[in-house]
């Protein structure tokens, strides 16, 4: 991208944005993702600076009333970030994520985001998720119980639904808002859909026309220029960066910020999501999340398969560190674009 157009991009992303009365720091959000967007990435993500509102990986409503945020998985987060942080929930009653949505506002957290997109099998089996585009007037209830009980800025993440029709997301948007919501992050694929077709941006430009709130585009974003065309093209708010993210958590940095990564950070970036993983999860959580993050992290590579199959199987983070530290013991060569393939 050109220094002009990213200059651009800056600019857009860098425009004044209010949700309920609150200010964000610029229009580049991060996506709720389980396993990845946990206290540990976020701190990672916090050191390089850019980011305009973080979201939490989905947390389960029904456990979020009595969780411990010193000792939860998932339910916890930084001081540092508390202002700045949506916490996500899952569920299927209404008056359990008003439960714990009441919970979340008492914590002096941003906001709260229902999740209506998760299409992962197990989480659509408990009518939960995705699940919920298929019973529109429960989804709708969810969002209005949520609403009446609390007063802290509410976000709903959804997907197009389980068919492809733009007529679909389009009345659920409506809905979501006229019953509450403030604002909407959109993912312009069918519930069944696993990113294996492309997202269909153009229906990103219908749900903004339909509504008032603000809505973030979400799917396929992978460059500047990428992100630059979805503000062209759909006219959405904001954009909401997800994997991605967890490849190279400098971009919003470089997006919004014009800030130049410099060439170690490649080699340093996942010994500190290591060291930041060790810090806040125990030996085997960390080690999950961190071959996940990995996982991700060697799309960067044109021989990333290299250390994706080096420490998928290993048995400790010590033995991750010490495959880490292998793989870039002699600059591996990184791709001008990360591979896609790994997206899948």
């Amino acid at each position: 991208m050109s220094g002009e157009m990213l200059s651009d991009l800056s600019r857009r992303l860098q425009r004044p944005l209010l949700i309920r009365g609150r200010r964000l720091a610029n229009r580049l959000v991060l996506s709720p993702m389980a396993q990845l967007g946990h206290v540990a990435y976020r701190q990672l993500l916090d050191g390089f600076g850019g980011c305009g509102l973080m979201f939490s990986e989905m947390c389960s409503a029904r456990r979020v009333p009595t969780e411990t945020p010193s000792r939860s998985t998932y339910f916890r987060w930084r001081d540092a970030e508390r202002k700045r942080l949506v916490i996500q929930i899952v569920g299927a009653d209404p008056d359990e994520m008003a439960a714990a949505a009441v919970r979340i506002a008492a914590e002096g957290l941003f906001g709260v985001d229902l999740n209506f997109g998760c299409s992962v099998a197990a989480i659509c089996k408990r009518k939960c998720g995705a699940a919920l585009l298929a019973s529109p007037d429960r989804a709708e209830a969810i969002v209005r119980a949520v609403r009446q009980a609390m007063d802290l800025p509410l976000f709903v993440k959804f997907r197009t639904g389980w068919k492809d029709d733009p007529e679909l997301p389009v009345e659920l948007a409506r809905r979501f808002a006229a019953a509450g919501a403030d604002a909407l992050t959109f993912h312009p694929r069918v519930a069944p859909d696993r990113r294996n077709r492309p997202a269909k941006w153009a229906y990103i430009r219908l749900v903004k026309a339909a509504v008032e709130i603000p809505v973030f585009g979400n799917g396929d974003v992978f460059s500047a220029a990428d992100c630059l065309r979805m503000l062209e093209t759909t006219g959405c708010d904001g954009v909401a960066v997800g994997r991605m993210a967890i490849t190279q958590p400098w971009l919003f940095a470089h997006w919004v910020l014009k800030a130049v990564p410099p060439a170690q950070v490649y080699a340093e970036t996942p010994l500190a999501m290591a060291r930041l993983l060790n810090h806040h999860f125990e030996p085997a959580s960390a080690l999950r999340r961190y071959k996940k993050f990995l996982s991700y992290y060697a799309a960067n590579f044109r021989f990333g398969h290299t250390l994706y199959s080096k420490t998928a199987n290993v048995p400790s983070m010590a033995a991750a560190i010490a495959a880490v530290e292998r793989f870039f013991a002699a600059p591996p060569e990184r791709l001008a674009q990360p591979s896609i393939v790994r997206f899948a």
